[in-house]
C-alpha cells in the first residue's frame, strides 16, 4: 500500500487539531487573562532505503541517503503568556498585572489555583473573591463601613470608612512559575501547578521581577485575531492539500488496478 495515503491521513489529522486550537483561541478572544495556546508538530519516523555514507563502488560512498517520511504527530500545545492590553474599567476591584505574576485564589477543596483574571468582587462577608465565589489568597476583608477601596501598585489593599480614617486590609501577593508553559488549564481562568511549571515563587508585586498591580484595569487576552485567520487559512488549505495528496494516491491505485496484460 502507499505510504502517502496514511502519510496524508495524519497531516489532515494534525490541521483538524490546529483548527481546533484556533477556534478556541478565537471563542476566547474578549476572555479576560486568557493567553493563547499554539499548537506544535513533529515529523514521524523514517523509512531508510538507503543511509548516508553508504560504500558504492570502489572507495566511493553515497554523499545523502534514501528515505521516505511517514507523516506529522501533534507534539504539544504551549500556552503563550505575553502580556495582553490593559483596559480601564475605573471597577476599584477590577486589578491588572503589568507584567509577570498570577494571582492566587482558593477552590472548593482548598487546592491553590492561579489567575491572571483580576475582575474581583465582594461576597456577603467582605471577602474579595472571583467571579466564582473563590477566595483571594491571602485573604481581604472589606469591611461594611468601607466608602472605598484602594490597591497600591505593590499590592497594598486599604479602605475609606464612613469616618474618613484609612484601614490597611493587607498585601496581595503574586507568584510565578519557572515555566508557566506547564501550568495545567482547569477552565474557568484558572490553572494549576504541575511538575513541568515548578512551584510557585511568591513575591511582592513591583519587585524581584514580579508585574506592578494597576487598579481600575483588566488584562485583555492576547489573542491576535488577525494572526489567528491568516493560520486558519493556512490550516484550511494544508487539509485540502493533504486530501488532494490521498485522491492522487487513490487514483494510481485505481490505475494500477485496471492494467492489463
Amino acid at each position: 500500500m502507499m505510504i502517502s495515503l496514511y502519510s496524508a491521513a495524519t497531516g489532515m489529522s494534525a490541521q483538524q487539531f490546529k483548527l481546533d486550537t484556533i477556534a478556541n483561541n478565537l471563542a476566547n478572544v474578549d476572555t479576560t487573562g486568557y493567553k493563547k495556546v499554539r499548537a506544535e508538530f513533529q515529523d514521524l519516523v523514517y523509512q531508510y532505503i538507503k543511509n548516508a555514507g553508504t560504500p558504492t563502488a570502489g572507495t566511493s560512498r553515497l554523499p545523502t541517503g534514501l528515505y521516505v517520511g511517514h507523516g506529522v504527530r501533534l507534539a504539544a500545545t504551549t500556552r503563550i503568556f505575553t502580556l495582553g492590553n490593559l483596559e480601564q474599567t475605573g471597577n476599584a476591584l477590577d486589578l491588572a498585572i503589568a507584567g509577570d505574576g498570577f494571582f492566587q485564589v482558593q477552590l472548593q477543596d482548598g487546592r491553590i489555583a492561579y489567575t491572571r483574571d483580576g475582575s474581583f468582587k465582594v461576597d456577603s462577608g467582605g471577602n474579595i473573591v472571583t467571579s466564582n465565589g473563590l477566595a483571594l489568597v491571602p485573604n481581604i476583608v472589606v469591611p461594611t463601613n468601607a466608602v472605598a477601596i484602594n490597591v497600591s501598585p505593590d499590592g497594598i489593599v486599604s479602605a475609606e470608612l464612613q469616618d474618613g480614617t484609612i484601614q490597611n486590609l493587607g498585601t496581595i501577593t503574586l507568584v510565578r512559575f519557572v515555566n508557566p508553559a506547564g501550568l495545567k488549564a482547569i477552565g474557568d481562568n484558572l490553572f494549576l501547578a504541575t511538575a513541568s511549571s515548578g512551584e510557585p515563587i511568591e513575591g511582592t508585586p513591583g519587585q524581584d521581577g514580579f508585574g506592578s498591580i494597576r487598579q481600575g484595569y483588566l488584562e485583555k487576552s492576547n489573542v491576535d485575531v488577525v494572526r489567528e485567520m491568516v493560520d486558519m487559512i493556512t490550516a484550511q488549505r494544508a487539509y485540502e492539500f493533504n486530501s488532494r495528496a490521498i485522491q492522487t494516491a487513490d487514483e494510481m491505485l485505481r490505475t494500477a488496478t485496471t492494467l492489463k496484460r
